[in-house]
């Protein structure tokens, strides 16, 4: 059977997941894996943040970005929350976050739009923005 975990993809998207949600959240949700679900932590380390975080081509704040607008779209409000932390450290803006909930809003309607102002009002607060 062909090995799945990559080491190098692994240890690039560590660095990458730290830098956006920070050291401490990565860090725990590591430590609080069991058996059961290390292997899923890893393998989204290395595929998630490794390989797609890891592609230069787009900077992390346009990633940040993208991530509030799709996961806004999906309705996953616990990681689009988690996500809105790692867009702060990313350097998006209070602004730009008002300006992606707009676009959600507008796409897949008012009832998700509020919901992403709810979780970012959150995030804010705890920011003291």
């Amino acid at each position: 059977m062909a090995e799945l975990f990559d080491e190098d993809l692994f240890e690039k998207g560590l660095e990458r997941r730290r830098a956006t949600l920070g050291a401490e959240y990565v860090d725990h949700s590591l430590a609080a894996a069991d058996d059961f679900t290390r292997p899923f932590q890893e393998a989204m380390t290395a595929w998630c943040w490794g390989f797609g975080w890891g592609d230069d081509t787009i900077d992390a704040k346009t990633r940040s970005m993208m991530n509030l607008a799709m996961l806004g779209a999906l309705g996953k409000m616990t990681e689009w929350e988690t996500h809105c932390r790692g867009a702060l450290n990313n350097r998006v803006s209070k602004e730009e976050i008002r300006a992606i909930i707009h676009v959600v809003g507008i796409y897949c309607g008012v009832p998700q739009a509020l919901e992403c102002f709810r979780a970012a009002r959150k995030v804010l607060a705890e920011r003291g923005m």
